[in-house]
């Protein structure tokens, strides 16, 4: 962008010739599947993020080889079966400098490229993560590499929720001693606990229902209809299963926090 604008300023290229290529700058196409929004970390703060159900293995590995060569890539939702099939193709990567790391539980792929680790490691700050019990782990996990890659340092607690109110308590008290500035809960069934935990501290809560349960808890909606309705304030909530979305959440409130 620097070198497009001093060309402007030097008169050798027209503004419409510098429309056009910083227009091309902010996207990328590959092939007939896929365009990249290059611009995401600049824009946003946030490296860019590729959601791997319904993509082929093959089409994966073109987006992670013309995406990690400028800093950090996350690949979300990604299988242990799709990693598998991919496994020999991205240790063929590793050679040109790409750091890969796969969180079979959070389904979550890190791609970090040279330099990433030098230039992208600033922490911004604290949150915690709760969930209520040991089954809504995954989406919790999720939700902690997102915000570690996003640069939060991230003080978790799991299965402490409402059937055993008492675990809940020393945990919270660690976090706010800890300087938190969000907390993110976690939990499926009749998700209660974001409700509980938004009564006890003076940070924003992000409430992220799981579609753990049965009856009428199945798939997730009871908890996300108790979430909505909480009676107590200072709570957001993110769609079901959504780690990703609390974790950027959470990670821009702690941006805005220190700008």
């Amino acid at each position: 962008m620097r070198d497009v604008l001093q060309q402007v300023l030097a008169g050798k290229i027209s503004l419409k010739e510098a429309e056009k290529k910083l227009k091309s700058m902010q996207i990328k196409e590959l092939g007939d599947f896929a365009k990249l929004d290059t611009a995401r970390k600049m824009r946003t703060g946030f490296p860019e993020a590729i959601y791997a159900e319904g993509k082929e293995e093959g089409e994966l590995i073109q987006i992670i080889k013309s995406c990690s060569q400028n800093g950090r890539l996350l690949v979300t939702r990604l299988s242990l079966e799709q990693f598998e099939k991919m496994k020999s193709r991205l240790d063929e990567l590793k050679p040109s400098g790409l750091d890969i790391e796969y969180n079979p539980r959070a389904r979550v792929l890190v791609v970090m490229g040279p330099g990433a680790n030098d230039q992208e490691n600033e922490k911004i700050g604290k949150i915690g993560l709760i969930t209520a019990g040991t089954s809504d782990i995954p989406v919790a996990e999720e939700a902690r590499v997102v915000a570690e890659v996003a640069g939060c340092q991230v003080i978790s607690a799991y299965d402490v929720g409402v059937a055993g109110i008492h675990r809940l308590f020393s945990q919270i008290t660690t976090m706010i001693d800890e300087g938190v500035k969000a907390i993110i809960v976690v939990a499926g069934m009749e998700g209660a606990l974001p409700s509980v935990v938004a009564g006890l501290v003076d940070v924003p809560v992000i409430g992220v229902p799981t579609s753990v349960g049965y009856g009428v808890g199945e798939g997730g909606f009871a908890a996300l209809y108790a979430m909505l309705q909480s009676c107590a304030p200072g709570i957001a909530v993110v769609n079901i299963d959504n780690g990703f979305g609390a974790a950027v959440f959470a990670a821009t409130i702690l941006r805005s926090s220190i700008k």
